[in-house]
């Protein structure tokens, strides 16, 4: 296993939209290394897909020398719109005995994030840590977290040479921070991000495509699957509180399944009057994953973070296993404690 041996990671200084910083990605990559394998958090979203593949397209473009892999779990068909996402190497097929001399981690917020992959992370020579999230400790060799960014892919965007990013690689990264953004209207958006989207926009992908197709457009599954969560909505705490439960009885009723759940959580954080989110649905019989989300007033970071998860202030999770009206009823009592009094 490599040692630790984190890096000061780099303060943005004041200055033009766009600036990138002093670190970049290709004074981070050792040498001697001709091996690289990319990997992601378990349940790929639309930021892990597009950094871990952006990331992949940029060294392919600029570090021709490398061998580059890309390993995740199965993501959402609509991401297959994006070039190379034939050649990620599926989790549950990788061999996980296999040495790499670099191993680079993007948007995942802790070691435990990268499932069975982790192995990959021990066995190799180097590593490197790229994420956005507050509650990411550092577990690389080299760690790069942004914590204030919108997402992974803007992260990375500031350790890659605007000019040297191709069309591939551009509609990549603006498919991540559209995710992460929730098409540029969540709180974390800036104008730095504004400004970054631009740029990459400007490298002549069809912008338009990727949102339509991946973030707006529905299977027939999704569109049954969200119906049932927000059909048996329930509030809680003067109907501050909205949250769902979504049982495996439930996915194998309507034909989904885990990747079918993503955009759920967005739907009961925008019923009127609601301060916090909470959505559970079933991985498997007695294992749940909570999202978490708030508007203004309750940094849900702090709670996913008490159950050994994480994310940010606005958007957090983690899995656990108990019964669900146990878990409801914790979360419910947890959200509604740091909620101010009527």
């Amino acid at each position: 296993m490599a040692e630790r041996n984190e890096f000061a990671e780099y303060s943005r200084s004041t200055g033009s939209c766009g600036d990138t910083g002093s670190w970049k990605i290709e004074e981070m990559i050792p040498a001697d290394v001709r091996t690289v394998v990319i990997l992601g958090h378990i349940r790929p979203d639309g930021d892990c897909v597009g950094s871990c593949l952006g990331l992949y397209h940029y060294l392919q473009d600029n570090m021709p020398g490398l061998d580059v892999e890309v390993c995740l779990q199965k993501f959402s068909e609509s991401f297959r719109c994006l070039s190379g996402t034939e050649l990620i190497q599926p989790m549950d097929t990788m061999d996980m005995n296999r040495t790499f001399d670099l191993c680079i981690t993007c948007d995942a917020s802790d070691r435990l994030r990268l499932g069975d992959a982790e192995a990959l992370l021990d066995r190799a020579r180097y590593t490197i840590c790229i994420d956005h999230h507050i509650t990411n400790q550092g577990f690389a060799q080299k760690n790069y977290i942004r914590g204030g960014l919108s997402s992974c892919s803007e992260a990375l965007g500031q350790l890659l040479d605007m000019d040297k990013i191709g069309t591939e690689c551009a509609a990549c990264l603006y498919l991540g921070v559209v995710h992460d953004t929730g098409v540029f209207k969540f709180r974390s958006t800036t104008c730095d991000t504004m400004c970054y989207a631009g740029h990459l926009m400007e490298k002549g992908f069809d912008y338009t495509a990727i949102i339509d197709r991946t973030y707006y457009g529905r299977t027939k599954a999704q569109t049954l699957i969200c119906g049932k969560a927000m059909n048996t909505m329930k509030t809680a705490d003067h109907d501050r509180i909205a949250y769902a439960v979504i049982t495996e009885k439930d996915m194998k009723e309507y034909g989904a399944d885990t990747r079918d759940m993503n955009g759920i959580i967005d739907q009961l954080r925008v019923v009127d009057g609601v301060e916090a989110a909470v959505f559970v649905y079933e991985m498997e019989s007695g294992c749940f994953k909570v999202s978490l989300r708030s508007n203004h007033q309750v940094d849900v970071s702090a709670i996913a973070a008490a159950h050994g998860g994480g994310g940010h202030v606005q958007a957090a999770g983690f899995d656990c296993r108990m019964d669900y009206d146990s878990l409801i009823d914790m979360l419910l009592a947890e959200i509604s404690a740091v909620l101010p009094a009527l």
